[in-house]
């Protein structure tokens, strides 16, 4: 499927209000352009250590041979992006391996292109095909040099070298002037550049690019404290059939968080949770601590912890606020305060999908294996026992012992009610792989069809 691009989407007009791909309007009508040592024709970057690469940035190691050198690098330059008008959106391709997701662009033809997940944007010169992905910080290698995230970090590939310029979200608050502190993290095989922008806008950093491989934001470790730009991301787990308890987790992080990606990381740990679409965005103080409540005070919900602080980690997917709902509702009204100011800095109306009352794990499978025990032993035929035998040592739920064992009962029925029993006790994995794989229905359907 070829990737969607929709010209001029419309965006909200408020301050801080964002777009489906987490960008605020109005940032690329003035763009601000940084002071001279920012030139828009000169990056001056620092190459900080010899970098193997991996596919896992969290796995890379640096050799004892690494050294620090500074080198400047020429740029082509390119004019200012002047208006957001100059976008085309655009829905990527999206495909997911062990580790993250991955998103492909396909490119007809040159100008600016923004994607609709990420808020990544590429300034294309000419048709191309564009892969990237979401890698693992290295923490090591920032604290090194006194830098630490401030954003995501991509691993970006064109085979056709056709993107000349590459836009990273950001979330920083222009006004405050912590745009200052931004540099972009180049890393490659021979090294880690920080680039210093070529020009910054009210959501944006740009850089101009002549090669690919893993750009992120990044900004100095110690520095005055700003707000920043944020967003509450809020995941359901229903309640589990009797027991009608239910949890709900509050996430605080920076606004330029890829919001697919929290939720691609927290469906691996937790297949049953549900990401719940709330207005998200608000403005939060990094090592701020804050108070979550409910609106009105409701003894059946108990919040902990009381206070959190808010610790501005683009990659911790882990909830600062576990919500534990006593019974089941509809809705839930929370609301964020400053744990100082007890200035509320967000609320909002959780809609519950309460109705999705989850069952025991297991217990239904179970209880229908034995309503269709007898009717399976009395009336499975030797063929199609024999049959179901193969299938079932082919999908590894039982092992060339325990068919062999079966092979030798002379009494069919025995024989049907072993292979069923077996089954049966080896657990939930094995009685999802007897039905959905085995083949095992199918034998079912005839032998009730052709043994009435």
């Amino acid at each position: 499927m070829s990737s969607m691009v929709t010209e001029n989407l419309p965006r909200a007009t408020s301050a801080g209000t964002s777009t489906s791909a987490g960008t605020s309007t109005g940032g690329l009508e003035t763009s601000w352009i940084p002071p001279p040592s920012h030139s828009s024709a000169t990056h001056q970057t620092s190459t900080v250590a010899a970098l193997p690469r991996s596919r896992n940035m969290a796995s890379l190691s640096f050799t004892a041979k690494s050294k620090e050198r500074t080198q400047q690098k020429r740029s082509q330059s390119l004019p200012a992006v002047t208006s957001q008008h100059s976008f085309k959106w655009f829905t990527p391709e999206i495909s997911d391996d062990e580790n993250s997701e991955i998103y492909r662009f396909q490119c007809t033809s040159p100008g600016l292109y923004q994607c609709s997940v990420t808020g990544l944007v590429f300034n294309m010169e000419g048709e191309g095909d564009v892969t990237y992905r979401i890698v693992h910080w290295d923490q090591r290698l920032l604290t090194q040099h006194h830098k630490k995230p401030a954003g995501p970090l991509f691993d970006i590939r064109c085979q056709q070298q056709s993107v000349c310029q590459l836009h990273l979200p950001h979330c920083e608050i222009r006004s405050t002037g912590a745009c200052l502190f931004l540099s972009v993290a180049h890393v490659t095989d021979e090294g880690t550049d920080f680039i210093l922008p070529h020009e910054i806008t009210e959501t944006h950093v740009v850089i101009n690019i002549t090669g690919f491989s893993w750009f992120g934001l990044v900004k100095n470790k110690i520095l005055p404290r700003y707000p920043i730009r944020a967003v509450v991301l809020l995941f359901y787990t229903p309640p589990v059939d009797p027991d009608p308890t239910s949890p709900l987790y509050v996430l605080l992080l920076p606004g330029n968080v890829v919001i697919s990606d929290v939720q691609n990381q927290r469906k691996k740990r937790n297949a049953d949770e549900t990401y719940i679409e709330t207005p998200p965005h608000c403005k939060l103080q990094p090592n701020q601590e804050y108070t979550l409540s409910t609106s009105p005070e409701d003894e059946s919900v108990f919040i902990q912890p009381k206070k959190a602080e808010f610790d501005n980690k683009i990659d911790n997917y882990l909830c600062h606020f576990k919500v534990t709902l006593g019974q089941i509702r509809r809705n839930v009204h929370l609301s964020l305060t400053d744990s100082n100011s007890s200035l509320c800095v967000w609320e909002g109306r959780v809609d519950l999908p309460s109705a999705a009352i989850r069952k025991p794990q297991g217990q239904s499978a179970d209880k229908h294996l034995f309503s269709i025990r007898k009717a399976f032993i009395d009336r499975v035929s030797g063929p199609v026992l024999q049959s179901l035998l193969d299938r079932l040592l082919e999908k590894r739920v039982i092992n060339d012992s325990e068919k062999e064992e079966a092979h030798g009962m002379q009494n069919r029925a025995d024989k049907a009610r072993f292979v069923f029993d077996t089954v049966r006790n080896k657990g939930e994995a094995a009685r999802k792989k007897h039905f959905k794989n085995s083949g095992y229905q199918k034998c079912h359907v005839n032998v009730t069809r052709h043994n009435p």
